[in-house]
């Protein structure tokens, strides 16, 4: 099968070439992939340290080749989402069953391979917040594709949401389109505390978030692009300055193994129209250098999608 490999003597560091087919374990289905949607961690990093030759990728949609030989997950033909460690940037994919959501016939693959990092990063975040109807939600970040997801789950689930973006007179727009009932250059800028806050920046601003917290709430720290360490002024913790009992959490969305359920509803939610999945970048695979300096250079406010598997012209 053709698949793009790390290949560091392109420009690009990826070129497709011939590697062989996946040899799938008995607890995963064989994936034609049709579309699969960029990174930023995988570009920025995993491309940098993988082995020549490797194939990567996160996200993927696509058909079911070949269904799991234990009888778990989606039969041959059904559309499907998929998450993994690695293998979406080929034809074919070998993923396990418990990671692999289905969808609607005749959805729109480029739409759905948005899914399942940005969107299942998000609804596992706001997880962590508890119930948000009526609660004030800041979502950093907000332009990105996980941010642009996290703003309208907030919003179904019925919270007051505050976003925040680096250029709030150029993104506002969008966002409040989204869902956002504020938009805001950072945390410093709230009017009134948050109940509760999802940080997809990391460094100062997971800090000001974690200040702007109202009692009892939570900031989940996902992102770390600002690549930036978090310091917490002296005292940020004590418990007598008349908010406390704040905290900071995080996740690891691939050390969740019940992402099935979530990655079906979310496609589910993508292909009736109800989530926006924000392409800001779609093309052939062969354009991958492209996408990947579109996304590294931060112009792109959305996600990054390729068409996988058009014959090489």
């Amino acid at each position: 099968m053709r698949a793009l490999i790390v290949d560091r003597s392109v420009p690009a560091g990826l070129r497709i070439g011939e590697v062989p087919d996946p040899d799938p374990a008995p607890h995963q289905a064989v994936i034609r992939v049709t579309a699969t949607s960029l990174n930023h961690g995988e570009v920025q990093y995993v491309r940098e340290d993988a082995p020549q030759d490797a194939v990567l990728g996160w996200d993927a949609a696509g058909i079911v080749e070949q269904a799991a030989a234990d009888g778990s997950g989606p039969p041959a033909g059904t559309p499907v989402v998929t998450l993994g460690w690695s293998g979406a940037w080929a034809e074919f994919r070998a993923v396990d069953t418990d990671l692999i959501g289905t969808a609607p016939a005749g959805a729109e693959p480029a739409a759905l391979s948005t899914v399942p990092v940005a969107a299942t990063t998000a609804l596992r975040a706001l997880h962590r917040l508890g119930p948000l109807l009526g609660r004030r939600v800041l979502i950093t970040g907000a332009t990105g594709g996980t941010g642009r997801y996290a703003v309208q789950l907030a919003r179904l689930g019925g919270a007051h949401v505050v976003a925040a973006t680096g250029d709030p007179a150029a993104h506002g727009a969008g966002l409040r389109e989204l869902g956002a009932a504020e938009v805001v250059t950072g945390a410093r800028d709230l009017d009134a505390p948050v109940h509760g806050a999802i940080d997809l920046v990391g460094g100062s601003r997971l800090v000001d978030a974690y200040q702007r917290l109202a009692e009892g709430g939570t900031v989940v720290a996902v992102g770390h692009s600002a690549g930036a360490d978090e310091t917490f002024p002296y005292g940020a913790f004590f418990g007598d300055q008349g908010r406390h009992d704040r905290s900071v959490t995080s996740f690891f969305l691939l050390g969740c193994r019940d992402l099935g359920p979530d990655l079906s509803w979310l496609a589910r939610q993508v292909a009736i129209g109800t989530l926006r999945p924000s392409i800001a970048w779609q093309g052939d695979w062969h354009r991958v250098g492209e996408a990947a300096e579109a996304l590294l250079s931060r112009r792109l406010h959305g996600k990054a999608v390729l068409e996988v598997g058009r014959p090489l012209v």
